[in-house]
């Protein structure tokens, strides 16, 4: 296959743990052949197909070196066999009109994963709400005063942004209620901006999952990001240590849950974010912990990705949308 990945710049990889990277080693393993671009790079012009500016790259195995790339060319988006679309978040307008002008690639017969309206119609946090049976004491609210009487109600929370990555906003409020008017002010912008408030969950110790679905399926293994020191945020990027632990019975049943709903709405691989026996995100965009998994179980997810990826275009023809 001809695979395209629409991804942030490749000299900002950090390949030992990039899932990105780890999807397009495997993919060339297999003999499919790799070009790249960024979302700044498409481009559509009228009575055109969408195109944009891509370079075919291989990878060398050189951890310095790691990729040799040919030079730049046009080149329709229909001309792949697949494409994926990996470009990190933040989800702003330029993200947004991305997965338009991937709409209408796929219009004119491209295959995209995940697909463009799945991205667009799946904010990540919110998303979670579509779920009551699986996720704590939630509310979002654009409200102080209901920001005031669910920590009256729940007493220890949590209080993020809806577009938020990364640990990005995260704060906690105990029981003395301290900060909260100011931190309230921070994220809702005196009343502006929606806030999701959470429940705190004191499993966060043990570690904040995430659950791999791809094609449907949960990932065996998880990576619960557990974290460090006075931190109350898993999250890797906000210093989160990763262990790859098996997935418990509860995670088993979310994941199968959740995997065909999910499946069906053309997302192909989501990462599912637990503390203790509740989801708390389902991430879309670029679910990563793909090397971190390996490196610690030996399990393949590259290959159980590309596997689904393989099944997914073979079954699915490009024709242009009607």
């Amino acid at each position: 296959m001809k695979l395209l990945f629409i991804a942030d710049p490749l000299h900002s990889f950090k390949i030992y743990k990039d899932t990105t990277f780890a999807m397009m080693r495997e993919a060339q393993r297999r003999g499919h052949t790799l070009a790249v671009c960024e979302p700044r790079h498409m481009t559509w012009q009228r009575g055109s197909k969408v195109a944009a500016i891509v370079r075919d790259v291989r990878l060398t195995g050189d951890p310095t070196e790691w990729y040799a790339a040919e030079p730049e060319r046009c080149a329709p988006l229909v001309e792949f066999d697949a494409i994926v679309m990996r470009k990190d978040p933040p989800f702003d307008s330029e993200y947004f009109y991305a997965t338009h002008m991937l709409e209408q690639a796929e219009r004119d017969g491209a295959r995209v994963f995940n697909k463009p309206r799945a991205l667009r119609d799946h904010p990540e946090k919110l998303a979670i709400m579509e779920f009551p049976e699986f996720i704590g004491p939630t509310l979002v609210t654009r409200d102080a005063a209901d920001i005031q009487r669910f920590h009256a109600e729940h007493q220890d929370i949590i209080l993020k942004p809806l577009d938020g990555m990364g640990g990005m906003g995260i704060f906690r409020v105990g029981p003395d209620g301290l900060n909260l008017g100011s931190i309230t002010e921070t994220l809702n912008r005196h009343g502006a901006q929606s806030v999701m408030v959470q429940k705190f969950l004191p499993e966060i110790i043990d570690g904040d999952k995430r659950v791999l679905i791809i094609g449907g399926k949960p990932v065996p293994y998880c990576l619960a990001r557990i974290p460090q020191g006075s931190e109350v945020r898993g999250n890797l990027a906000a210093g989160g240590k990763g262990v790859a632990r098996p997935l418990s019975a509860r995670d088993w049943e979310i994941g199968n849950a959740l995997g065909p709903v999910l499946q069906a709405r053309g997302l192909l691989l989501a990462g599912v974010d637990v503390i203790g026996d509740y989801v708390t995100e389902i991430n879309v965009t670029s679910p990563t912990c793909f090397q971190e998994i390996f490196d610690q179980t030996g399990y393949d997810v590259a290959a159980a990705f590309v596997t689904a990826l393989e099944a997914k275009v073979e079954s699915s023809p490009a024709a242009p949308l009607p």
